[in-house]
């Protein structure tokens, strides 16, 4: 849900005339895709089927690089955001739409999806921790661990 407000908020400013809010949308969009196969794996319990690859693993991987790029690109956005939000024209909206009221639009929707981006970064990163510890077999109790013979 994070990721498709982030991408949603980005799709209405102008990214298209900033890098870096093109490399904010990538990163969120790809995520989000991927986020949903994910999703989609395990509500169909489709992960039964594969049961070769070490899905664990594979989550705990996909968290940390989703947390990796959220991070460079919540960093890019902040950076990117001072020097591209005292435009108060914005030349690709209709002649009504330009002015003051429209820059403030615009801030506010980069504010938001930064905000957005920010919490995304923060549950990829608590999702890669929990899937580390699910990795390792962390989140058992000491009854699950024990081999008796019997």
């Amino acid at each position: 849900v994070l990721g498709l407000l982030v991408w949603a908020l980005i799709a209405d400013t102008t990214y298209h005339l900033h890098a870096a809010y093109g490399w904010v949308m990538f990163v969120s969009i790809f995520f989000w895709i991927l986020t949903v196969l994910f999703f989609m794996t395990y509500l169909l319990q489709l992960q039964l089927k594969f049961y070769m690859i070490p899905w664990p693993l594979v989550l705990m991987i996909f968290n940390a690089a989703a947390t990796v790029l959220y991070v460079s690109a919540f960093v890019t956005c902040v950076a990117a955001v001072q020097p591209t939000s005292w435009r108060q024209w914005d030349y690709n909206r209709p002649r009504g739409l330009r002015g003051w009221g429209n820059h403030r639009a615009h801030a506010w929707g980069v504010l938001l999806f930064q905000f957005f981006a920010c919490l995304a970064m923060i549950a990829y990163g608590a999702s890669t921790f929990f899937s580390f510890r699910a990795w390792k077999g962390l989140g058992s109790n000491a009854a699950t661990n024990q081999v008796t013979d019997h």
